[in-house]
Formats: C-alpha cells, sequence, structure tokens
C-alpha cells in the first residue's frame, strides 16, 4: 500500500480505474463534468498495475477507488452520493482540486 499512498499524495484527486469497468467510466465523466481534472490511472494498462489492483482490493477498495487529498474517499456508490448530498464539491475545494465558485448577488 506504501507504493498507492506515495501516488495518491502527489495529486488532489487520483482514481484507480480499469478501461472496461462502466461505472469507472461514469465516475470519471463526473469529476469532468465538474471541472475537475483528476489523475487517472488505468489498472489494467499501467506497469505493475495487477500489483496496485491487488493491494487495493485487500483494503477492499475495488475500481473506481477514488482519493481526494490523499484520503481513499470511496468508489462509485460512496462518489455519487457525496456528489447528491452536495458534499462532494466542498471536498474538491478543499483538496485545491476545485475552484470555489464566486458568490453572485
Amino acid at each position: 500500500m506504501d507504493m498507492v499512498m506515495r501516488m495518491v499524495s502527489q495529486w488532489p484527486v487520483v482514481i484507480f480505474s480499469r478501461t472496461s469497468c462502466c461505472m469507472c467510466h461514469s465516475i470519471k465523466s463526473l469529476f469532468y463534468e465538474l471541472g475537475v481534472n483528476p489523475t487517472i490511472y488505468e489498472l489494467d494498462e499501467i506497469p505493475k498495475g495487477h500489483e496496485i489492483e491487488q493491494s487495493l482490493l485487500r483494503r477492499g477498495r475495488n475500481p473506481p477507488a477514488v482519493f481526494i487529498g490523499g484520503e481513499f474517499v470511496g468508489g462509485a456508490s460512496n462518489i455519487i452520493s457525496l456528489h447528491l448530498e452536495q458534499s462532494l464539491q466542498p471536498m474538491l475545494i478543499n483538496a485545491g482540486a476545485l475552484l470555489e465558485e464566486p458568490v453572485v448577488g
């Protein structure tokens, strides 16, 4: 897990994904629609991807595994829930992945 923690500590938003995973695609699309440019590691395409995926799976973190501000936030259902609860954007702002929306008055 040390390799994973090094990878996620370098960027505000990191997604461990698989190219064939429809939920991974949906979560990546959500972040892009929010104006976030996440760092994405496609586990079926990168060197040591299988090793990284096994490390995540041992901790119950199936792709898509989303880290914000270096902390594991969850998979697809957690991210969608946070978004619907309007809790995702504040997390992204705090991590420096999204600028605060200007107050219009």
